[in-house]
């Protein structure tokens, strides 16, 4: 079968670059990465095949220069370009602009990013559409609003970028003294992040899970939910342990169903196509269940691989035809749940206080064994940049049920050495033995309920088996050395490159 296209160019880096990479190569479609100064040896740069190279180290002079892309583009000959997520994904002036420049954006439409991009849009759209939102104002001005909103919603309240996302710009306030103050910083820090500092406000509601509805839509009408994702576990309102289905006694059939219409109807409401994702609130209570609309992503999620993992769907595939114009091809009905997945994100960073831990990386050993993903652009010698997210690998694994699944994590997450930088390992671990998590009864304030989590401990059995297999593979690592002229990690990334292919 002739693909859609004959050449995608991924405008992004890292393991979600190398991602999409996967699926061309799996359906014969060419690829073209592009790259930064401190990404020229990355290993997306040289496993795809052609690469171009677009500016400095920092994110502005390189990965968000729409000029840049494009003239990659039209000197590779791609017809389309693929955002990934971050960077330019979510920019509606991008997808004009590859519009214009007569090359295929892959996702969905300027004004459906426009809409849903803009928090107090996007709640105004979804009250129209009948999608019920959390209770709040759209739009506060200046301190004097946002104090007027609270004493008519009450305490404790939710300011948030209307502009935003990833956490940027997002205060809980207790009481009526704080809230001054917390308007004003995070009006500033909206303005810093995304050159806008209006502010919406919510009721807080503190004890709920945070659950969200993969979409994928056809420009033919046909849209379907593929289940939920449960990305209660977070720390700075970034997710940090994902899985599907959610692990909540609330979560039946039927509410998986309404949650899922829902989500449906506030994508038709704005003419939506491609992959999408419908964040909610779920709040369980003793009369059930309550979801309310928290914002929608027009994109590919970084936490795709546990759909995928309990749906059988190639959602990357999926993009591409749909961008192809190309109908979705099944219905709701042929939507299936099997089984668990669960997944898990490293992180470059410290695993008590989360700050990035750049670096090199000396030595990487990933786990194998059926159902583990390995969803990562680092391998031995890799450099973790400064200039970007510290998320260096998403290990995902499944199993018939979740209990199998986390026992497969668990060994996976065991198994796993990284040398060189210090990453949040050792945080999963804890976080997998600890009897609320294990029980499924979290939410989003999980890890501030259990600060013991990123506390200064003992090391447990977990961390001494990891540690030992890491000193033996450092050992081994010594003895090959020096008995041979490649040095250090610089071995393993040859081989990824002579591969020619991704490895997941």
């Amino acid at each position: 079968m002739t693909p859609p296209f004959r050449k995608i160019l991924v405008a992004n880096r890292g393991e979600i670059a190398l991602r999409v990479f996967r699926t061309c190569a799996e359906r014969g479609i060419a690829t073209v990465a592009v790259y930064s100064d401190a990404d020229r040896d990355a290993l997306h740069t040289t496993m795809a095949d052609e690469s171009v190279h677009i500016g400095a180290a920092p994110a502005a002079e390189s990965y968000l220069r729409v000029d840049r892309i494009l003239a990659a583009a039209k000197a590779t000959g791609a017809e389309a370009i693929h955002p990934g997520y971050g960077f330019l994904s979510e920019r509606a002036y991008f997808v004009e602009a590859c519009k214009e420049a007569g090359v295929v954006f892959i996702g969905p439409s300027a004004h459906a990013m426009n809409v849903m991009g803009d928090k107090a849009g996007a709640r105004k759209a979804m009250r129209e559409a009948g999608v019920p939102v959390v209770p709040g104002f759209d739009d506060i001005a200046d301190a004097e609003q946002a104090e007027s909103a609270a004493r008519e919603i009450g305490f404790p309240v939710m300011l948030k970028a209307s502009a935003g996302g990833g956490g940027k710009g997002m205060r809980i306030v207790h009481e009526a003294a704080d809230l001054r103050r917390a308007y004003e910083g995070a009006a500033r820090e909206a303005k810093a992040s995304f050159g806008d500092d209006r502010m919406l406000m919510e009721r807080a509601v503190l004890s709920a899970r945070h659950v969200e509805i993969q979409l994928m839509a056809d420009r033919y009408g046909e849209t379907v939910y593929l289940n939920e994702r449960d990305c209660s576990v977070q720390r700075r309102h970034q997710k940090v342990i994902e899985e599907s289905p959610s692990p909540s006694p609330q979560m039946t059939p039927e509410v998986r169903k309404a949650m899922g219409e829902v989500a449906v109807r506030a994508a038709k409401a704005v003419d939506y196509t491609g992959a999408g994702t419908v964040e909610f609130l779920f709040e369980e209570t003793a009369k059930g269940p309550r979801f309310y609309f928290l914002e929608m992503n027009t994109r590919l999620q970084v936490e795709h691989p546990v759909t995928e993992a309990t749906c059988g769907r190639d959602l990357v595939w999926d993009q591409i035809r749909v961008a192809a114009g190309q109908p979705l091809g099944y219905t709701q009905a042929d939507v299936e749940l099997r089984g668990h997945a669960v997944e898990c994100r490293v992180y470059a960073e410290d695993p008590r206080k989360f700050l990035p831990s750049p670096g090199l990386v000396r030595l990487v050993r990933w786990p194998v064994g059926a159902n583990i993903r390995i969803d990562t652009a680092v391998a031995s010698g890799s450099v973790v940049s400064r200039f970007y997210d510290p998320m260096i690998a998403k290990i995902t694994t499944w199993g018939p049920d979740r209990a199998a699944a986390l026992a497969r994590m668990r060994e996976a997450l065991r198994e796993t050495v990284l040398l060189g930088i210090e990453t949040n390992l050792a945080f999963h671990l804890r976080c997998l033995d600890e009897p609320d998590f294990l029980a499924g009864d979290f939410s989003t304030r999980y890890i501030d309920k259990h600060p013991d989590l990123v506390a200064e401990h003992v090391p447990s059995d977990a961390d001494a088996r990891a540690i030992a297999a890491a000193a033996a593979v450092r050992a081994a690592e010594s003895l090959s050395r020096a008995g041979a002229s490649t040095q250090g990690g610089e071995a393993d990334v040859s081989a990824w490159r002579r591969s020619a292919r991704w490895r997941g």
